[in-house]
């Protein structure tokens, strides 16, 4: 059976790297909502934070064996931590001052992380196991269904649908956006606010190392792993919405299986789809879908 003259199976197969490709983006986008929605940071460090997230999961398992399902919640921690350091060090310096302060101090951070890591592990990349659990595939009958990336799709997207209902749907998620609108009067209802945005900044950061430790047994793990995703993942942040937490989460998903979908119909402009939709966006609706009109 055929579809537009494409074998149903190569296109299917297509359909589930996009939506693969589009979870990540999808988490790494959320992440980067969360962190310049509540913060009004805009965090270019976001893909090396996603990078280190897989060299823990690398580096836990090759040294201390450590395995993939331990490392799903070690990983986000010490990517969170190290967020945390920086937060309490370095950005809560800018928060009342230009966004493009903490646009350029996370870039140069990204760049000192990049080049520490290809220090030392080099730049020919690290493969990552799929977890044992996980291996092999599922005959749909239609399509042959690889179990890994079935599981990074649910668990990617339950994560993201779980961030977004815990910030719109809860009290604490209340106090957060209480707590970046008007800081004086919460605090004045004893709420450590500058701890709230220092948990909330590291939480963010967590989410791009949980993304990573996804990936790890995807792609190869390099150094430049997160520079080659950050811009895809911006401007996915820009369609649906800078600060939009649900419209991160639905525009990556989407975009993810347009992108899919132009390597099957038109291959040769698979990577530039994303950015014509955002220039497209951008003259029709500068907020996004989902941002507000300022």
């Amino acid at each position: 059976m055929d579809i537009f003259g494409i074998p149903i199976q190569a296109f299917l197969g297509q359909l589930l790297l996009g939506l693969v490709n589009g979870s990540f983006y999808a988490m790494l986008s959320l992440g980067l909502a969360v962190i310049f929605g509540l913060l009004g940071i805009v965090n270019f460090a976001h893909g090396a934070l996603y990078m280190m997230g897989a060299y823990v999961a690398f580096v836990a398992l090759d040294s201390f064996g450590i395995n993939y399902w331990a490392v799903l919640l070690i990983a986000p921690l010490v990517v969170g931590a190290v967020g945390v350091v920086i937060e309490r060090t370095l950005l809560k310096h800018l928060y009342k001052i230009d966004p493009i302060y903490g646009l350029l101090l996370t870039f140069g951070l990204a760049l000192i992380a990049e080049g520490v890591l290809r220090e030392q592990f080099g730049v020919s990349g690290q493969s990552y196991p799929v977890p044992e659990m996980l291996q092999g595939a599922t005959n749909l009958g239609f399509m042959i269904l690889p179990n890994y990336r079935a599981w990074v799709v649910v668990f990617s997207l339950t994560v993201c649908l779980g961030t977004w209902y815990l910030i719109e749907r809860t009290r604490l998620g209340a106090y957060l956006r209480a707590g970046t609108e008007n800081p004086a009067l919460v605090q004045a209802f004893g709420i450590n606010v500058p701890l709230m945005v220092m948990l909330t900044y590291g939480a963010g950061c967590g989410l791009a190392a949980l993304a990573g430790v996804l990936a790890a047994p995807v792609i190869q793990i390099t150094p430049l792993m997160g520079s080659n995703l950050i811009i895809v993942v911006f401007a996915v942040v820009v369609i649906g919405g800078m600060g939009s937490i649900l419209g991160s989460i639905l525009t990556g998903v989407a975009l993810g299986l347009v992108e899919g979908l132009t390597k099957v119909f038109y291959p040769e402009a698979s990577s530039i789809v994303v950015f014509v939709i955002m220039a497209i966006m951008l003259m029709i609706r500068p907020a996004g879908l989902f941002g507000r009109e300022s």
